[in-house]
């Protein structure tokens, strides 16, 4: 933070030691580092408060966006309702439903033209 180097903080020493006196420096001393760590301390607790009120407000952020996106699956799911509900299913007779509905699967042609097979190639021979 300040660029001071060993000479300064020996000239600072050597005026303190002239103007307080050396029965009096150490206690200043005592009380100088008390108020010191007191403020370190203090700022310590300052940042670490800010950074607890970033994390809040990115959470914020967060939730807010996540509520956006709820809104938008909310509006999907009331579209897809509504199409869902105005498309009509193909309209079908009513014994054809019946039997859908009973699980009965549609029989397939019996009256089906039989064609004459070659018995040794196995294909169909013209008429």
């Amino acid at each position: 933070m300040f660029d001071v180097g060993f000479s300064e903080l020996c000239l600072i020493g050597l005026v303190s030691l002239l103007v307080i006196g050396p029965e009096r420096l150490p206690k200043v001393a005592r009380l100088a580092g008390f108020w010191l760590g007191k403020t370190r301390s203090m700022v310590a607790s300052v940042k670490e408060e800010i950074k607890l009120e970033l994390q809040a407000e990115e959470l914020r952020q967060i939730f807010k966006e996540q509520s956006g996106i709820a809104e938008v699956q909310q509006i999907i799911d009331e579209t897809s309702d509504t199409l869902k509900s105005t498309i009509d299913p193909l309209p079908t007779t009513s014994r054809a439903q019946d039997d859908l509905d009973a699980g009965a699967v549609p029989e397939p042609e019996q009256h089906r033209e039989q064609l004459p097979t070659d018995i040794t190639t196995g294909q169909h021979e013209p008429k």
